[in-house]
């Protein structure tokens, strides 16, 4: 059977005593030194490679972003407030922060470089890939997807011999089936926006990730997942608290 890791370490992620704030975080060996990566919750990670520090979808309700440590790179996946939060922005830039954001997110973002889906740039060292991030099933109304092609990316970001993929908010579409060689993969579960625990089953074992960490799942039963994913060879369920 395989083996679902439920805890991890904790780490302080502040800058200071008195400004410390703990979170889950994992370590992930690439082949230039360690990736952390530290679980804020929700659709909010945070990495730390290289002496590089990159947030992804920076969110005050999560976390005290001014005792967080500054951004040299933030990538925001797509326009809801819950992903696209311009006072936690603000809070972590710094001078020479870079921001990367889908294009819509990108207007409302200053100094922000856009990314539409199929872009592939590089960022202080980091190639990082824009995936389509979108619904197919899930509507808000008919014919009315919570989220429409074109508006939001998922990304896939190197850091040297290691891929991971960030689904941003999305269902299992035929652009995530076509990934390869992904090493780690957050795929959001949060109902009814992104996807049912069988969609993130699907997905994940078409194009197996290494690593595969449920993210943005709200009240969807994570268990459910790894029930799914139990028997499924070459693909290490991880869950950590990204409700």
């Amino acid at each position: 059977m395989k083996r679902v890791l439920m805890c991890c370490a904790l780490v302080v992620a502040g800058l200071s005593a008195g400004a410390a704030q703990a979170f889950e975080a994992d370590i992930i060996p690439t082949s230039a030194g360690n990736l952390e990566i530290t679980f804020i919750g929700h659709g909010t990670l945070m990495f730390r490679h290289g002496g590089k520090v990159i947030h992804v979808d920076p969110w005050t309700q999560l976390a005290d972003y001014g005792k967080l440590p500054k951004a040299d790179l933030i990538l925001v996946t797509h326009e809801h407030r819950d992903h696209l939060d311009l006072k936690a922005i603000e809070a972590v830039r710094k001078d020479q922060t870079v921001i990367v954001a889908s294009e819509t997110a990108a207007k409302q973002i200053k100094s922000a470089v856009a990314m539409n889906n199929g872009d592939a740039k590089t960022f202080l060292g980091f190639p990082v890939e824009a995936v389509p991030a979108y619904n197919l099933v899930h509507m808000r109304s008919p014919g009315t997807p919570y989220h429409a092609k074109g508006d939001g990316n998922g990304y896939v970001i190197t850091f040297a011999d290691k891929r991971v993929y960030i689904g941003g908010d999305t269902e299992n579409t035929p652009e995530m089936k076509a990934l390869r060689n992904i090493d780690v993969a957050f795929l959001p579960m949060n109902l009814p926006y992104t996807m049912t625990p069988e969609m993130v089953a699907d997905e994940a074992k078409a194009f197996r990730p290494k690593i595969l960490y449920p993210y943005h799942f709200g009240e969807t039963d994570v268990q459910k997942l790894a029930h799914l994913m139990k028997d499924e060879k070459g693909i290490e369920v991880r869950i950590r608290n990204m409700k």
